[in-house]
């Protein structure tokens, strides 16, 4: 099974055969012993160091099928290269604007995924209200807000109304999670430990969403709920909020509660709490091991990863813009 690979350290990736081959540097720029990399085992690199390559490594892994994404010293996300977008079809780019623009047809996948998103943050809530209490408020106002989702048929309107969900759900993390302190969501930079871990996980679904789009014949700048804009790949914001509570979220209550990342995990810098690197790899790992868990699914009859869940959805998309479904049904947690 192909694995997805983070380098955190800054050094020289080059290509050594059918391998990659990555020279880690320490603070004083020393090499250290090279690290091989066989390609046949490698899903995606996530570069979050200072990197070296040249265009020969690039071509190597366009023709590997291996994406690369980079991320800068803010942990932001600041883009990828993606090999030949093999699967992009005149067909369904068409079908895919011609259901942006059709008012009725784009407010109901924009309808779903907040409906979708909303039910699987209402999901956690009722979680950890069965086994911590204290959530009832949170929880009666979750679904008095989704009770408006289905009376609007504004997308500026139903994003207002995924706001005051998204701010009463976040009200609940100072519940949920025991030692640390929410407060206020705080993005840009983040103030404090679980505004840290949002943020970066946020960022890793985003980023998870893209590269599944990348495996259908979807166009990644097409989105129904966000507006798309010239600098973003907004259908990967769309399709990360069915997601978010499910992968993200679980991962912060798990790796604070049970002390997987404690203080010594976070700095603060430029007037924000980051992750450090080791706080990254732990919040990684723990990440990586949620995208291989699975599930029996409803409707495929099988056990399937919540990595492929990304894509399935991405699939029931794509067949709602060719019209091969008359109605998109989000991914909700039925567990």
């Amino acid at each position: 099974m192909k694995k997805t690979y983070y380098l955190f350290n800054p050094g020289r990736v080059s290509r050594r055969d059918n391998t990659l081959k990555f020279i880690r540097t320490d603070e004083a720029g020393n090499e250290q012993k090279p690290k091989y990399l066989p390609v046949e085992g490698i899903a995606g690199l996530y570069i979050f160091g200072s990197i070296d390559a040249n265009s020969a490594l690039f071509n190597f892994l366009g023709k590997q099928g291996i994406p690369v994404h980079f991320f800068d010293y803010y942990e932001h996300y600041t883009g990828s290269f993606h090999p030949k977008e093999y699967l992009l079809a005149g067909k369904m780019q068409i079908a895919q604007t011609k259901t942006y623009l059709n008012r009725k047809r784009r407010m109901h996948i924009a309808t779903s995924l907040i409906e979708g998103a909303s039910f699987n943050m209402l999901k956690n809530l009722k979680y950890y209200q069965s086994r911590k209490g204290g959530l009832e408020t949170h929880i009666e106002k979750v679904e008095t807000h989704r009770n408006q989702i289905k009376q609007t048929n504004d997308v500026a309107e139903l994003m207002g109304i995924e706001g005051n969900i998204r701010q009463e759900y976040y009200k609940s993390f100072d519940t949920i999670i025991e030692n640390y302190e929410m407060g206020e969501r705080e993005r840009q930079p983040p103030g404090n430990e679980i505004n840290a871990l949002i943020s970066f996980g946020n960022m890793m679904s985003y980023t998870l969403a893209l590269e599944q789009i990348y495996h259908t014949q979807l166009n990644p700048t097409i989105s129904f709920l966000h507006e798309p804009d010239f600098r973003r790949y907004s259908l990967a914001l769309d399709i990360a909020e069915i997601f978010k509570p499910i992968l993200v979220d679980r991962v912060i209550f798990k790796t604070l509660n049970r002390s997987m990342l404690r203080d010594d995990h976070f700095e603060q810098r430029l007037g924000g709490c980051f992750l450090k690197e080791n706080g990254k790899k732990v919040f990684i790992k723990k990440f990586d091991e949620r995208l291989t868990q699975t599930i029996k699914h409803r409707s495929l009859g099988r056990s399937v990863s919540y990595k492929r869940l990304v894509r399935l959805e991405c699939y029931k998309i794509a067949k709602y813009a060719l019209r091969m479904e008359d109605e998109y049904k989000p991914f909700k947690i039925w567990w």
